[in-house]
């Protein structure tokens, strides 16, 4: 069983606040800071092409201000890839990307669109940030991120999730299953394996355990629980909750 599994913090969802009232409150660095205090391994945070959430001043005040990696996750088009060879944040995670979706809905078409991803994933590497694919836990997909040479892929958890609320005991099942022959894949390929997205305190429990998995990105669920009982708690039942999971998949 491999070590500790890290939690990063997506924060995207403070700024969706902020934006949604305008000014400068809350202020989703004062968050990131809070995370990074309560035990958070990372900070995540998605500059969008419509700036619907993050902004270009967040995520340079996070990379002067915070004391975490910072994970910029982007859309592989040559304003995202400027403005991360500018940040330089710890690594950059490439995700599909459309305006009119409310988050994002999918893994990247890593085999379709390899002739857009190849150049982006060269030069972000070349300036020394470790590049992330955010997939489905498909062979073709993680076969495809390989041969491009990511050092990370970011296995898409949602279909898993959503079949887990919605009660679909046979369909979470087999959205496992995938998750986890995907994840051992991914290791025999030589990527670090991420996962991320629809995560809570039981999920993230049982994917933790899952010996491939080296850190799981986090973020709607955290900013809602943090309404209730403040970030600070909600972090450390996380990281709670992923040590507990590590610890049974080990016994």
């Amino acid at each position: 069983m491999a070590g500790q599994v890290r939690l990063g913090v997506n924060i995207d969802h403070v700024a969706t606040v902020r934006n949604a009232r305008g000014g400068a409150h809350p202020d989703p660095v004062r968050l990131a800071r809070l995370a990074a205090d309560a035990g958070a391994d990372g900070i995540t945070a998605h500059l969008r092409e419509d700036r619907r959430h993050i902004r270009d001043a967040d995520i340079e005040r996070i990379r002067a201000e915070i004391d975490r990696p910072l994970n910029l996750e982007m859309a592989a088009t040559a304003e995202m890839l400027a403005i991360a060879l500018k940040v330089r944040p710890n690594a950059a995670c490439l995700v599909p990307e459309k305006r009119q979706e409310r988050t994002t809905e999918g893994g990247l078409d890593v085999v379709g669109q390899r002739a857009q991803l190849a150049p982006v994933v060269e030069r972000l590497g070349g300036a020394g940030v470790r590049v992330s694919l955010f997939v489905e836990p498909d062979a073709a997909a993680l076969d495809a991120a390989a041969d491009l040479g990511a050092a990370i892929v970011e296995l898409h958890t949602g279909s898993w999730c959503e079949a887990l609320a919605a009660g679909d005991a046979g369909r979470a099942a087999l959205e496992f299953d995938r998750l986890a022959s995907g994840a051992a894949r991914a290791a025999q390929l030589g990527l670090e394996v991420h996962a991320g997205h629809g995560l809570d305190y039981a999920s993230a429990e049982t994917i933790a355990g899952l010996a491939e998995i080296a850190e799981l990105n986090i973020g709607h669920f955290l900013i809602g629980e943090a309404l209730a009982v403040g970030l600070p708690e909600t972090i450390r039942t996380m990281k709670a909750a992923i040590a507990r999971g590590r610890r049974k998949a080990a016994a």
